[in-house]
């Protein structure tokens, strides 16, 4: 068993000892839902406020509006009831430090974990590695603010997605902590 394994099974030991939530309902209780990255130095609980039964939040790199994470949404309002949603990009992300054609390459080299330093992204794994990466879509990121633009308009635009839900477009500071509006992400995620 690795170090961090056990690490978890003991943290997990102590939370179900004060557990006290089994009585919370499946339905999120403030009825919104969070699309964000999964940087670990987010906290979505701590940045809105959030306790458990709360809110649903659904992560994935760079926060981006993949067809998995509308299908969460979707499932988020049609089944279990929420009313509205932000997408929260944030500040220093690394999705902003690669493109399609980097990881594309950085994968046909090796699977291994590569490194980065002044001059980029280097693979320093021995292969065998896969051509499967450049048939992904990583969606990567130049700009945070038209980041979320273009995914509040891809939720809004999507045919499974009802036009009075209301869809906020937000990037997070990480050196902050502070939520801050993209307003074209929140004029273009109007309920209507």
């Amino acid at each position: 068993m690795s170090k961090i394994h056990n690490e978890v099974l003991l943290a997990n030991r102590d939370y179900v000892s004060s557990f006290n939530k089994g009585d919370l309902a499946m339905p999120p209780a403030r009825q919104f839902a969070i699309l964000t990255c999964m940087d670990a130095r987010l906290d979505p609980a701590k940045y809105a406020g959030l306790s458990e039964g709360d809110a649903h939040v659904i992560r994935n790199a760079g926060g981006r509006a993949s067809d998995d994470a509308i299908r969460s949404l979707v499932i988020s309002y049609k089944l279990l009831g929420t009313k509205e949603w932000f997408v929260i990009h944030h500040t220093d992300c690394g999705m902003e430090t690669f493109t399609n054609e980097i990881m594309s390459d950085l994968l046909a080299s090796s699977l291994k974990t590569a490194s980065v330093d002044a001059t980029g992204w280097h693979d320093g794994g021995e292969g065998p590695g896969s051509t499967d990466g450049k048939y992904i879509n990583w969606l990567t990121i130049k700009n945070q603010a038209e980041s979320v633009l273009e995914d509040v308009k891809r939720i809004k635009s999507h045919p499974l997605v009802p036009g009075e839900i209301p869809v906020y477009g937000y990037v997070y500071d990480v050196k902050t902590g502070r939520l801050i509006e993209v307003p074209e992400a929140t004029a273009a995620g109007q309920a209507h």
